[in-house]
Formats: C-alpha cells, structure tokens, sequence
C-alpha cells in the first residue's frame, strides 16, 4: 500500500448490516509481523497530521444507519486521543447507537474499559477481531498472526466478530468449512476476506480459491451473519481516488 492520502477513506455498506464505514490513521500497527498483510504501511506517527486527515474523513458520517464502522491499520488503541474522542462526539451528535472497532489481539487490555466507557453515552462498542483461522498452528506458522490461545470461548471474551482469511495454500475445504461453522458458533457476525495480491510473500492460491467458490461461497452468501469480501476493497474504502 503506497500513496495512503490517496485512499478513499468513507463509505456506504447496503447489504447484510448496513452501516458507514470510515478508513482512518493512525501511528501505525503495533504488531506488524503478520505475513499476508501490508496493511500497516497506512500509518503516520504525527498525531497532528492523523487528526486533520480523519477529521475530514469523519466530517462524512451522517448517522444515516444509526451504525458506524471505523477501521485503521492496527487497533483502535492506535488511533491518537483527539480522533477517538471526535468519533465519539460524532456518535452521540448523530445517535449512533453501534460502533464497530478493529482491535488486535496483543491490545484487547484496551477493550473492555473502552465498552464500559462508550456505555454510559448509549453506544454499544463492537469489537472485530483478525482471527484469519481457529487452527492456532497454521495461523502462527503462516500467517504469525500472535495468538496465544487455540480457544474460541477466549477470543469470544473480547471479540464479538471475527474475520477469517481464505483462498491461500495448505486450506482446504474442511478447514475453510471448520473455520466459518466455528465463527458463527461463538461469535455474532463473520467476515470472510479472499486473498488477494499484494506485496507480501504470501500470494493467493487459485485453486483453493476455486475450492471456496465452488463449494462454499453458496452455501453462506446470503447468510445475513456472513459478510464476504472478494476483493479486500469491497466494502468500499482501501481503493485510491482516481
């Protein structure tokens, strides 16, 4: 990911749970060693600068769906102070009722004080998490994810969605099956991202891609729980204004 002040940063999801989603920045991704993803490269580490570029991100949101989304590339906790107190002021001004947050794992000591916070102004703060997949050794010899647990009920502690990664060698479809019958077990939503090219080692398999297409995709497109990303841009933002 270059050119990161190009990026369109503010969008409108219609399906499923519709919502407005908002790509901000931050200092930057804490842990940085995951290997499919150069996410991390949108980062600044003047706060300033983050502030007045989200400010005018956040200046979109209308309160349309009672719903917001607020993604970066790391945790909330990365986002700097004046930009989380504005997406607050913004969902009380705009009767936000849900905001959904990405948080890694490393970080989730910050979730629970920042639920019970967001509480007390009638905001039920949503956590997403990057689990990618429930099998512990292939999501840290591949992916180097930093999960130290193999236990759902313990991301569930923290997490109330869950994203997984698909489409890259070594998954099949029990494992891609396995994976989304376990997300909708313990957790609320599912977001399902396919691996697509980028400038990390990690490159996309065509065929287990195909496998996923095939067998699994008709199964859970019209799932209400399960959002499906095909490109990593199609919920909207992460794409560059042209």
């Amino acid at each position: 990911m270059s050119d990161t002040n190009q990026l369109i940063r503010y969008s409108i999801i219609t399906e499923k749970n519709p919502r407005e989603i908002v790509l901000l920045r931050g200092n930057g991704c804490k842990w940085r060693r995951c290997r499919f993803c150069d996410y991390h490269l949108d980062f600044n580490l003047n706060s300033q600068l983050n502030y007045q570029l989200n400010a005018q991100v956040l200046k979109k949101v209308t309160g349309q769906f009672q719903q917001l989304e607020v993604i970066n590339s790391g945790s909330f906790s990365d986002l700097d102070t004046d930009t989380m107190k504005l997406i607050k002021d913004i969902c009380v001004q705009k009767h936000i009722k849900y905001l959904y947050f990405e948080c890694h794992w490393m970080d989730r000591h910050h979730i629970l004080p920042l639920k019970e916070k967001l509480k007390t102004s009638g905001i039920s703060l949503q956590i997403k998490g990057g689990v990618e997949t429930f099998d512990k050794e292939y999501r840290e010899t591949v992916f180097c994810k930093g999960i130290d647990t193999d236990r759902p009920q313990e991301l569930a502690k923290y997490y109330d969605q869950v994203c997984l990664l698909f489409g890259i060698t070594g998954q099949t479809q029990n494992s891609m099956e396995n994976d989304l019958k376990t997300g909708l077990k313990y957790f609320n939503r599912v977001c399902v991202n396919l691996m697509t090219e980028n400038s990390t080692a990690i490159k996309p398999d065509k065929q287990v891609l195909s496998i996923f297409m095939d067998t699994i995709y008709p199964k859970y497109s019209e799932n209400p729980k399960v959002e499906i990303l095909l490109n990593n841009t199609d919920f909207g933002v992460g794409g560059k204004n042209e």
